[in-house]
């Protein structure tokens, strides 16, 4: 069992973090080599290593920071509103501004490593499908409540629309990045809300 790490350890962690998490959503996990985190981190190799025993361990870590971020910022968006219908609206006009003014330079943190990590980084992959796990879980229960309000309609099926929500919006994500362009998500983004509209009534 390891040592509690000390406050200043930690802290020294925490920025190796922060700063690996940007890298790798930039430049991908095989793109990134050790001379890059260090010199994004202004830490020495030994240091690097002292605290994660690879790059692999670092990546994994970063990952969830960088996905930590995106599920806060999207709950704070939510937040401010009761009804389920107001909290669906927030949740799309979060990711109208996605790729314009991207909360992690580099893009999506979730879409760029589930790519690059299918096949070759299983740990990463796996914790990919953990978060997707989390943001299907999330609309889910948002439709969910949304029925228990009145707001949306009671037969609507919960679990096929959270997974036609996610894999719309990343689609849309994708395209975007793929024609540096936000065109073709803003395009996803509206006829989505209009599939929404006729799933769960006028919201």
């Amino acid at each position: 069992m390891k040592a509690p790490l000390t406050p200043k350890a930690e802290q020294t962690r925490q920025h190796i973090i922060e700063q690996a998490a940007v890298l790798f959503n930039q430049k991908g996990f095989a793109g990134t080599s050790y001379q890059d985190l260090i010199e994004a981190t202004g830490v020495t190799k030994g240091c690097l290593y002292g605290h994660f025993a690879s790059k692999e361990e670092l990546a994994v870590e970063a990952f969830e920071y960088a996905a930590q971020i995106i599920i806060d910022r999207l709950g704070e968006a939510m937040a401010p509103h009761d009804l389920a219908s107001n909290r669906l609206r927030a949740l799309l006009d979060f990711y109208r501004t996605y790729l314009s003014h991207p909360i992690l330079a580099g893009g999506c943190p979730v879409l760029n490593t589930v790519v690059e990590a299918d096949d070759n980084q299983p740990a990463l992959h796996a914790r990919v499908v953990v978060v997707l796990n989390r943001l299907h879980k999330g609309v889910y229960k948002l439709i969910e409540l949304g029925q228990a309000q009145g707001v949306f309609a009671s037969a609507a099926n919960a679990q096929h629309i959270a997974t036609f929500v996610v894999a719309t919006v990343e689609g849309g994500i994708l395209l975007g990045k793929a024609y540096n362009d936000s065109g073709p998500l803003q395009t996803v983004l509206q006829q989505l809300e209009r599939w929404l509209q006729q799933e769960l009534g006028d919201f």
